[in-house]
């Protein structure tokens, strides 16, 4: 058995508090070469025991992951495009947890599945990428992601829509994307709070 993505609803006990905490941040410019659409916030929220919550769900032991705006709200306007589009995220667990209120919710996260090798995610198994043909991992995965913008390389699988206070949680390796960027402000738009987990058994 292998678990891929889970939905929660309801998730946070007060997410009107934990949105107007998320809106009251400065949002600075988005830095350069930044893949993610949109602005991330200048701080973290204090989502107190988050680790301990997602670890006692996946029933796997995990901690932050390094180099990724873990707990920080991003704020995406209508217009706001990323570099990439289908992606990875290389951490053992993903999660978006959406404050948008449902009046003002459109699309949401999807998923999909490569069309030339017929995968659903990375390679991240071992002998997976020589398997389909490709010397390593690493060569697999630049060739895959060259692709990344271009939807006649993808089949979307799924879609999970957007709705307030819905926590999406999914393995970080599966392919995915932002979702479409929508509104006029940060009170209308897309805003949501992504947080990233590793294993800290398995790294």
């Amino acid at each position: 058995m292998h678990l891929t993505h889970m939905i929660i609803d309801d998730f946070l006990p007060d997410p009107h508090g934990m949105r107007e905490q998320a809106l009251s941040m400065q949002f600075p410019a988005r830095p350069e070469g930044a893949y993610y659409p949109g602005r991330n916030a200048g701080a973290r929220l204090p989502l107190q025991g988050i680790e301990r919550l997602i670890s006692d769900i996946t029933h796997e032991p995990l901690a932050p992951a390094q180099h990724y705006s873990h707990a920080v709200p991003r704020i995406a306007l209508g217009g706001d495009d990323g570099k990439v589009s289908v992606h990875a995220d290389f951490c053992h667990w993903s999660m978006i947890l959406y404050l948008t209120l449902d009046e003002h919710c459109q699309d949401g996260t999807h998923f999909f599945r490569h069309r030339k090798t017929g995968w659903e995610r990375a390679p991240v198994f071992p002998g997976e990428a020589e398997r389909a043909g490709f010397a390593s991992p690493d060569e697999a995965m630049k060739s895959v992601l060259a692709q990344s913008g271009d939807r006649t390389g993808w089949d979307e699988i799924m879609m999970i829509p957007m709705k307030f206070n819905r926590a999406v949680l999914f393995r970080g390796y599966m392919w995915h994307d932002a979702g479409k960027s929508f509104g006029t402000t940060p009170e209308n738009g897309r805003l949501i709070v992504p947080l990233f987990f590793e294993n800290t058994q398995t790294g």
